[in-house]
């Protein structure tokens, strides 16, 4: 190979694609200085600076690569029609069925500030888009957390021992908002080729007063499984209703959002990590057109979007997160309770619909990494089975109609240690004031 000759470094993070010429020093001597001679840059300046502009973004995350990415990845790179007219009107005349009955199991209102839901039929790039937008202000949260974090274990110059990496600081600086884009398009375009409506994670959404429901993830369920369709989409219409009803409260909508808010600008720096990963790569070979291993090894450190998350869990996050999993937990556990409690009275095949789509919500993604890591929980068939047994818990001490405490105002959320012993719940609330 001629020393002189570009390297053409390509990385592709999952299904998305970047290309970046390095140019090779000007024919510099090597001595030892260092492996490119007196040069501890291995290119020239004006092309290092070229490569710094590619890659800039306004704010802590590149927005365009996330929603590129996110679209690519829900749609397999395919082109995608809209929903029909027709699954349009039969899933909005289903809605309003699902919507009479979830409130009058559970005594909450589904209008937000006096607007009722707005059922919105989408396909898997829409549910993505929306999705991004309203994740926005937490990944943003998450991108300047990030971005600290970054700062703080990266070397500075005085501090290096290989004078050849001087280069990888400015650099990995300039690739956060990218491969934080690249980590936030990539969770939600996992989430999206598979979600069936907007709470498949129980998170508050902004606007929330759009309930939406995911057609052809839901179809495609369907004959999966050879489900009947209408009776899916009506079952569906519950479940996201009754979320949404659960989630729309102000104060339950505060206490989740402001949580997982906590968790995103609480990351702590993993100060040796990614330098021990970057001084593992022979640049000298790589250099020399010598290092294919070389040359993928840094192809898979900065495509990786996990290396930008690779900032350890701090003692706040660790400290807070059984209070976000006890919100949680009740709320997944009181939506299977009132899908119980309307389901089997309103959809014929019931039981079977229940069994696929509980089955199915524990199944392992390739969004699971992503979630855990941006939101700091994981639903797992444990915390499904500690929601329910908490609700369940209650009604057996209390009977059904103590859950009307449960959302009445922030003082009545559970602890951690009352989500597994709902008797210690009870108790508190019979506490005066």
């Amino acid at each position: 190979m001629d020393p002189a000759a570009p390297v053409t470094m390509t990385f592709m993070p999952s299904s998305w694609r970047y290309q970046f010429v390095l140019a090779r020093p000007y024919h510099a001597a090597m001595s030892e200085e260092g492996p490119f001679g007196d040069d501890a840059m291995p290119f020239p300046p004006e092309m290092f600076a070229e490569l710094m502009r590619m890659m800039q973004a306004t704010g802590p995350i590149s927005w365009d690569t996330a929603k590129q990415l996110a679209t690519t990845i829900a749609t397999q790179g395919a082109s995608e029609s809209n929903v029909e007219p027709r699954d349009r009107i039969a899933i909005e005349e289903l809605a309003r069925v699902a919507d009479l009955h979830v409130q009058n199991a559970t005594g909450l209102s589904t209008i937000v500030d006096g607007r009722a839901p707005v059922i919105a039929a989408v396909n898997r790039s829409t549910w993505a888009m929306r999705t991004l937008d309203t994740y926005r202000p937490l990944l943003e949260t998450l991108g300047d957390s990030i971005a600290r974090v970054s700062r703080e274990s990266m070397p500075s110059d005085d501090e290096l021992t290989d004078p050849s990496l001087a280069w990888l600081t400015p650099l990995m600086r300039a690739l956060n908002p990218m491969l934080l884009g690249l980590t936030a398009g990539s969770m939600v375009g996992h989430l999206a080729s598979r979600s069936l409506g907007t709470y498949d994670l129980p998170v508050p959404r902004r606007p929330n007063n759009e309930v939406m429901i995911v057609v052809p993830n839901l179809d495609a369920f369907a004959n999966d499984w050879s489900l009947p369709h209408d009776e899916l989409r009506l079952w569906i219409c519950v479940h996201e209703l009754a979320h949404h009803a659960v989630l729309s409260l102000p104060h339950v909508h505060e206490r989740i959002s402001s949580l997982l808010q906590q968790h995103a600008s609480s990351f702590t720096a993993d100060h040796n990590a990614l330098h021990e990963r970057l001084g593992e790569i022979d640049i000298t070979s790589l250099m020399q057109g010598q290092g294919a291993d070389s040359l993928e090894d840094l192809q898979r450190i900065i495509g990786d979007p996990e290396v930008v998350l690779g900032a350890v869990q701090s003692p706040a996050q660790r400290a807070l997160l059984p209070h976000l999993e006890a919100v949680i937990c009740a709320v997944v556990g009181y939506v299977d309770h009132t899908m119980d409690s309307i389901g089997s009275q309103l959809i014929r095949s019931y039981s079977m619909l229940t069994e696929a789509l509980r089955r199915r919500r524990v199944e392992a993604d390739a969004s699971d990494r992503f979630v855990e890591k941006i939101l700091g929980f994981n639903l797992t068939q444990q915390q499904y089975d500690r929601g329910r047994h908490f609700i369940d818990g209650i009604i057996e001490r209390s009977g059904a109609e103590a859950l009307t405490q449960l959302w009445e105002n922030p003082h009545a959320l559970p602890t951690p240690a009352e989500i597994d012993a709902p008797g210690l719940w009870l108790a508190r609330l019979e506490l005066p004031d």
